[in-house]
């Protein structure tokens, strides 16, 4: 924290956090009130976290946090101190191919305008991790915090089974 003799602030107050973002470790020093979202998208250069309803009700911010599925901008950066946080673009392997999920939700044309995406992919792999085969119904219970405007929920249930399907290979 940055604080002058008078007992002023000199500036914004700020606090170092160290995140483990996509397998690299970021060090960045944020203000306390910085959104996990806004940090990830502005501090890290991840565009694929999304800032869709800044209520968590959308989805479209979904990333993993420890393993977990949390709508980043619902919480702030420097709750993520120390945790290992995986994005949608930490998916595909080092030489740019995709992951399985991500693979079916191109092949299923899963996607309109795009923007619900990574989220949508970031809540498949929790729950394909937890339940690797599951049935229509367990899909949409699975998939029902994230919201697509476009209405696209048949073929992004679709990509869920294929990429099910393919991660059973």
């Amino acid at each position: 924290m940055s604080v002058d003799n008078a007992g002023g602030t000199d500036g914004p107050v700020t606090e170092e956090i160290t995140v483990t973002v996509n397998g690299e470790d970021v060090t960045a020093e944020v203000e306390p009130r910085l959104k996990l979202s806004d940090f990830l998208r502005y501090e890290c250069g991840l565009r694929g976290v999304r800032v869709g309803c800044e209520h968590g009700v959308c989805g479209a911010c979904t990333v993993q946090e420890e393993g977990l599925t949390v709508k980043s901008c619902l919480s702030y950066a420097v709750q993520a101190d120390g945790a290992e946080i995986e994005t949608v673009e930490g998916l595909a392997d080092e030489d740019g191919s995709l992951h399985p999920i991500q693979e079916a939700f191109h092949e299923t044309h899963a996607l309109q305008c795009g923007f619900c995406t990574s989220g949508f992919v970031m809540a498949t792999k929790e729950l394909l991790e937890a339940n690797p085969d599951p049935s229509r119904e367990e899909i949409e219970t699975g998939l029902a915090d994230n919201i697509c405007r476009c209405t696209g929920y048949q073929n992004i249930y679709e990509a869920v089974e294929r990429a099910a399907a393919k991660m059973e290979e």
